[in-house]
């Protein structure tokens, strides 16, 4: 992406500068507001105003996987948001031009008919400024309200990140003081209650998979998602603005008022008590919170042998990894997905991350083709398991003509030095996450290293992937790939 030259005028002045976007230091208004892990708060009710703009609901509805991933997608958001907003300049450039290849997929048409694209400007300027009402939200409804000049000084700041995606000036309010003002007009003339809307406060958290880290409290995630879904349903309905609710005629009942009051009041009076280490996600310098040391791995109990234990895991790789829409069924949309996913984290130009793709393309037309459903209606899982199995035993190279397509297509995307080897730390990067533990991240390694030599081979890493598929006991490495037994 090209810097350009440009400026535009705040309430405090001109804003813009020679050379592209600013960067907020690390005493900024900004990064100490977003930073703070009560950010999270108002994070639910962010995505359900930007998912009430038709165009983010097209795109989110058709091709997005955060049904049954919605960890994976804040997490994503949370990532994505450090690169912009704590990163150095050249970060945020990589972190834009990473954004724009990925949005440029999702355009087509919604179920009334109107074209989207993710790339439309007009959409881009509505996400990035609900982020910034969201943290002068989060400052009211703690019963602290920004003053109008700290108002001006966290605009002009956002603004100044803003002029690296090269928008036009027109599209954004002028100043802090019409930021209200854009959102109320939006809201009467372009939101509508969508269906994605609609599932970010009534069901996505119903159906939510465990987060990974939940630890011994795993049992009761059950009753657990119960809970928090009914409190983020209610909390989000009283914080959502006044005038979306009364388009939408969503209540916003005493008992909510209250629990709003009690959580944002409550959560401001303890951060401001905590020390920076505990008190932010992101520190205001730009570096991460104290990462959790990598424990050793706990030794493996050897697990009982069976008779064939492919089915199981097959079908688990296909819940957990290649049904990315989580509607029980694979189709193109699951392994663009997939690619995306592979990509999101790496540094890729445009013919990588097209590379990437079109293995995963690849690997879907086999697929779809063997099943003999041609990719009708999708691919159920037992369709799945059983033509992975059927291939498997009738054609040793069945895997090479799909599987190891996608296969290689990561490993070469992961390999960033061009090394032809995959050491930890690009393990790391293509794996890894902050909902995934060290330790595993660490013995999943050791697993596919198999040669102990600190380092993965092409070879090493497609035989892991195989060894998952083949294997009839849970007695070789590759069969770990989904965690330890």
């Amino acid at each position: 992406m090209t810097e350009t030259t440009g400026t535009h005028t705040g309430a405090t002045g001109a804003v813009g500068t020679t050379g592209g976007a600013v960067r907020a230091g690390a005493g900024s208004a900004l990064r100490r507001t977003l930073g703070e892990r009560r950010i999270a708060l108002v994070a639910w009710r962010l995505l359900v105003l930007q998912n009430a703009h038709p165009a983010v609901a097209a795109g989110v509805s058709q091709l997005s996987t955060y049904r049954n991933h919605p960890w994976r997608r804040i997490e994503h958001t949370m990532d994505s948001g450090r690169r912009l907003f704590f990163s150095d300049r050249e970060a945020l450039h990589r972190e834009i031009q990473r954004l724009e290849r990925s949005h440029r997929r999702i355009a087509g048409t919604d179920d009334q008919g109107r074209s989207y694209t993710a790339l439309d400007p007009t959409v881009r300027v509505w996400v990035l400024v609900t982020l910034y009402e969201a943290m002068t939200a989060l400052r009211a409804l703690s019963g602290r309200p920004l003053r109008p000049t700290q108002l001006d000084r966290l605009y002009r700041e956002f603004r100044e990140v803003c002029t690296a995606f090269e928008l036009p000036d027109e599209l954004f309010p002028p100043t802090a003081a019409d930021v209200p003002g854009y959102i109320r007009a939006t809201i009467r003339d372009t939101l509508e209650l969508t269906e994605a809307a609609q599932d970010m406060l009534y069901t996505v958290l119903t159906r939510a998979p465990a987060p990974r880290r939940l630890g011994r409290l795993r049992p009761a995630w059950p009753l657990l998602r119960r809970l928090v879904a009914r409190f983020l349903t209610t909390l989000t309905l009283a914080d959502l603005p006044a005038e979306f609710r009364a388009k939408f005629g969503l209540p916003r009942s005493r008992s909510a008022a209250a629990l709003s009051w009690v959580v944002h009041h409550g959560a401001r009076a303890v951060a401001v008590q905590l020390p920076d280490r505990l008190r932010y996600r992101t520190p205001p310098s730009g570096g991460r919170a104290r990462p959790r040391q990598a424990e050793a791995p706990r030794q493996a109990r050897a697990p009982r042998p069976r008779r064939d234990n492919r089915p199981g895991r097959i079908a688990a790789f296909y819940r957990q990894v290649m049904d990315q829409t989580g509607d029980g069924r694979l189709t193109s949309a699951d392994f663009a997905a997939m690619a995306h996913n592979v990509c999101w984290p790496l540094e890729l130009d445009q013919a990588g991350e097209s590379a990437v793709y079109a293995a995963f393309d690849s690997w879907w037309h086999q697929l779809s083709a063997t099943t003999g459903t041609n990719g009708d209606g999708g691919i159920s899982c037992e369709e799945f398991v059983t033509a992975m199995l059927a291939g498997i035993d009738r054609d040793p190279d069945y895997l090479d003509q799909g599987l190891h397509t996608a296969v290689r297509a990561m490993f070469r995307a992961a390999d960033l030095d061009h090394s032809g080897l995959l050491d930890a730390e690009e393990y790391r990067t293509l794996f890894g996450g902050s909902r995934v533990h060290p330790a595993e991240l660490t013995h999943g390694f050791r697993q596919l290293d198999t040669d102990g030599d600190g380092q993965i081979t092409e070879e090493e890493f497609v035989r892991g992937f195989t060894e998952f598929f083949t294997a009839r006991t849970e007695s070789v490495a590759g069969t770990q790939l989904l965690g330890r037994p």
